[in-house]
């Protein structure tokens, strides 16, 4: 019976665990949205994972959504990032690229006062935190259909970039309410062209998306995120376990590396199983993810209700996440306090157990 140590290969990439790191933002790339030799200090200590994933990665500028995350938008992103992957194969680990727009959760205020863009011209309703302080979320434009044909663009030209910086693969943000899942999402899609309506015409974006960046990697190296059920960013849908079941049966043609799967909501507004109707209709690999502790992670995956599962948080305070937990070992507490700081504490300087 395979348990999260068990070795497994997600497409083309033959991992030594089912635990993997799942994306975590951090905010310790540069101004400039440039990866750091600090970030490669942080991802080489947790390398024992079998997958990283690294952080959501702006795929074109002047659409940042917080302060300080990095991009993948430039040739000098890419060799910033170039440290980070060098740093994680020294160690033996593997990683992937988180992908990603922002859409309508970018702010004026962290882009030179750039309106953001996104499926529908509803505002999300929440403030965020910008260098001026809190502000609220401001209404977006609605892309145009021309428009939407340049973001597919943006994330393949990402999706080049992150090859040449040394990745071993990409994971395509489709979750929490950024731009592709403003299209998923029909309370906030509200469009009536080609992209909006109909459950197959919100899933177009994506589609094209995902092929774009399979037309750089290969689909054995491309995964893709979502959460349908979550409500963050002012995200929701009608038919959360609908939209799912279609969508894993029209990723099941596709091939990749995996299909990352957010199974709950963080504020606890939205409810269904969809991990079943995931696995019901996706014949592939099945990597989920919020909430699990060894036990439970080790029952589903000896179950074969997923083939793999991330751990975010328990990361965070844990670089032996994985050694702690193959030992039996106390797992430390993370910092909340320094989540979204730009230093070392409470980023690069929880301790192993054995120190």
């Amino acid at each position: 019976m395979n348990t999260v140590f068990s070795p497994i290969k997600l497409g083309a990439v033959a991992l030594k665990n089912r635990i993997v790191m799942a994306p975590l933002t951090r905010c310790r790339a540069t101004v400039d949205h440039y990866a750091t030799a600090l970030m490669a200090e942080h991802y080489a200590q947790r390398a024992s994972a079998g997958l990283l994933i690294a952080e959501a990665t702006m795929v074109a500028e002047g659409n940042s959504a917080f302060y300080r995350e990095p991009g993948i938008y430039s040739a000098a992103h890419a060799e910033a990032w170039r440290q980070v992957t060098q740093a994680v194969h020294a160690k033996d680990g593997k990683i992937f690229l988180q992908i990603w727009h922002g859409g309508r959760a970018c702010h004026p205020a962290l882009n030179n006062g750039k309106v953001p863009v996104s499926a529908g011209t509803t505002a999300i309703n929440d403030y965020t935190h910008t260098p001026e302080g809190k502000k609220d979320y401001t209404a977006p434009r609605q892309l145009t259909t021309n428009e939407v044909a340049e973001v597919v663009e943006q994330f393949r030209q990402a999706a080049f970039y992150a090859k040449q910086a040394g990745f071993d693969g990409v994971e395509v943000h489709g979750a929490n309410g950024y731009l592709i899942d403003q299209f998923l999402r029909d309370g906030i899609n509200n469009r009536n062209d080609r992209y909006g309506g109909s459950i197959e015409n919100r899933a177009r974006f994506l589609l094209e998306v995902l092929d774009a960046v399979i037309s750089v990697w290969g689909a054995d190296r491309v995964g893709l995120r979502l959460s349908p059920l979550n409500s963050f960013n002012s995200a929701k849908d009608s038919d959360p376990v609908g939209l799912i079941s279609y969508l894993a049966k029209v990723l099941t043609p596709l091939n990749l590396a995996y299909l990352h799967l957010m199974r709950a909501d963080f504020a606890g507004l939205q409810f269904g199983d969809v991990v079943s109707a995931a696995r019901a209709n996706y014949q592939g690999n099945l990597l989920v993810n919020m909430g699990y502790d060894l036990a439970e992670a080790n029952q589903v995956i000896g179950r074969n209700q997923a083939d793999a599962v991330a751990f975010g948080s328990a990361f965070i305070a844990n670089p032996d996440l994985v050694e702690r937990l193959a030992q039996g070992l106390p797992l430390a507490q993370p910092d909340v306090a320094t989540f979204y700081t730009h230093e070392a504490q409470g980023y690069t300087d929880y301790p192993r157990a054995s120190a």
